[in-house]
């Protein structure tokens, strides 16, 4: 059950990496996390496991800011198609080794492109996740999970309701 988190940890001694082991409560609300972990709930990094609708095999891993919501059609064109969708926590599980919540925003499966959107990356100089348990969190430095996760950074969020409304 906690082989993710002992794999996380071993590739970031590896690579001398800043970080700390928040080891707390399995609580399912990002909000309620971020405070237990004394980080804001943008500097959380939620993993979110996607494949190309009507097709198999074309997974990503989109990791964004805990408040931000994800645009499917972005992360669609990203896999190669038109829509994303969310993969099943079965499919998840099987994939990462990590139920739906505790899924760390790096992957050991070479079938998983790993995308982050750069807002994630711009606002803050640590980001906070699960480490592979609902009951362990990781503070990582920026910099160490960019040089260490090499990811495709591309925008994948909503734009935000307001901007695109005219005022009343």
């Amino acid at each position: 059950m906690h082989q993710v988190f002992q794999r996380l940890v071993s590739l970031l001694d590896s690579h001398q990496a800043r970080y700390r082991v928040i080891l707390h409560p399995a609580e399912g609300q990002s909000a309620r996390v971020a405070e237990i972990r004394g980080t804001e709930p943008g500097q959380g990094a939620k993993a979110m496991l996607c494949s190309l609708k009507g097709a198999h095999e074309a997974y990503g891993l989109v990791i964004l800011s805990g408040d931000q919501k994800l645009d499917m059609k972005k992360v669609g064109a990203l896999l190669g198609g038109k829509k994303a969708q969310l993969v099943s926590p079965e499919l998840a599980r099987e994939l990462t080794g990590c139920v739906i919540g505790a899924i760390p925003p790096l992957s050991f499966d070479p079938r998983i492109t790993l995308i982050v959107d750069p807002q994630l990356t711009s606002r803050y100089t640590e980001i906070a996740f699960n480490a592979g348990r609902l009951d362990a969190s990781m503070v990582l430095d920026t910099q160490d999970y960019l040089r260490i996760a090499q990811p495709l950074l591309a925008s994948v969020t909503q734009a935000p309701e307001s901007a695109s409304a005219p005022p009343a």
